[in-house]
């Protein structure tokens, strides 16, 4: 059955190269090469030596937060929110498992999506009584420290970049570019602000000031999470840390955006800890055929990884997105450090 996938993949490429090449455009394919049964799998990468022992099960968090599948290289990407809830759905019902390690590396994404997650860690916890240590790792930005928000403890790498607090909707008219070609587009709408945004328009003030008052909604609302959830942040710099700026994760946790700087094995031993622990295993959650030999290991981001792939292709998304990813237009917790 493996093999017969591989034939059937190799099959598709070669299709798709053929269609390519005789004029058709760029075109979309969907290839499978692993097997069908794609229930999550546990692999202790961590024993303290005792039998039977409970355990800390680790759940990443990585690339761009959408309530959508995202593009993979080969195969479609699995959507980021669907694969939280299933693994804490695992550690929901798995009696061994005390805790979680929300393990983190992503820069946000969309402010839905985003508070979608924040509620299944916060409900988790709630119902269940286990405790949940995030670790924010390459990158924890905007939305994803908007996530973080939701654990009992966070910890940092010392080099972690951490932050932008805050919100965007990025706009981009083609409009000016198309007249001077000659090409004249118009949309015939039920009111004033029914384009706002529309990348064939021009943004008037009243599309500005209907756009600003989403902004500066979600903005309340991120910054009422991280006053709640972060009471040791100094009031005097609360202000400063809640701009959009990014901060290293040294400089997180004397700040108070982070409780202290570590790694993923102080992660796991504060869970421990929190869950009244004194040994623990720490597995790991993942799907068939990813290969998981240390605490180390994450599972594969099919569509690149955080603050790389979805940060440095510039290209236009006519959708009205964000340009970089292939992403609706729409209100984001996201860190864009390529953007104006």
């Amino acid at each position: 059955m493996k093999l017969q996938g591989v034939r059937w993949a190799g099959l598709w490429l070669i299709v798709a190269g053929i269609l390519s090449a005789g004029g058709c455009g760029p075109i979309h394919f969907a290839v499978g090469v692993s097997p069908g049964d794609q229930k999550l799998q546990t692999t202790t990468v961590t024993s303290d030596g005792h039998w039977f022992s409970p355990q800390v099960a680790v759940i990443d968090v990585s690339g761009v937060i959408m309530n959508a599948p995202r593009p993979g290289l080969i195969q479609r990407g699995r959507n980021p929110v669907s694969d939280l809830h299933e693994k804490l759905q695992q550690a929901r019902e798995d009696n061994r498992v005390k805790a979680v390690v929300l393990r983190l590396n992503t820069p946000g994404g969309g402010v839905t999506a985003s508070d979608a997650l924040y509620r299944d860690i916060s409900r988790f916890r709630q119902d269940t009584g286990k405790p949940v240590v995030a670790l924010m790792m390459d990158v924890t930005a905007s939305g994803g420290y908007y996530v973080a928000c939701a654990a009992d403890k966070i910890v940092t790498y010392p080099t972690s970049v951490v932050g932008s607090i805050g919100v965007i909707v990025q706009t981009i008219s083609v409009k000016p570019a198309l007249s001077k070609i000659g090409i004249h587009a118009e949309a015939m709408t039920s009111g004033k602000n029914k384009d706002a945004g529309s990348p064939l328009s021009t943004l008037t003030d009243d599309h500005r000031e209907v756009l600003q008052g989403l902004v500066d909604d979600y903005y309340a609302r991120f910054v009422k999470l991280v006053r709640e959830a972060r009471p040791n942040i100094p009031a005097d710099r609360f202000d400063d840390l809640t701009d959009g700026r990014v901060v290293s994760g040294e400089q997180a946790a004397a700040l108070g955006l982070a409780d202290r700087v570590g790694d993923i094995i102080d992660a796991g031993e504060l869970a421990a800890e929190l869950a009244g622990l004194k040994h623990a295993d720490m597995i790991i959650y993942h799907r068939r055929l990813e290969y998981v030999g240390s605490p180390y290991a994450q599972s594969p981001d099919t569509s690149g990884p955080a603050g790389a792939t979805q940060i440095n292709l510039m290209q236009l998304n006519m959708t009205g997105g964000l340009p970089g990813f292939d992403a609706p237009a729409g209100v984001y917790y996201l860190w864009r450090p390529d953007l104006p």
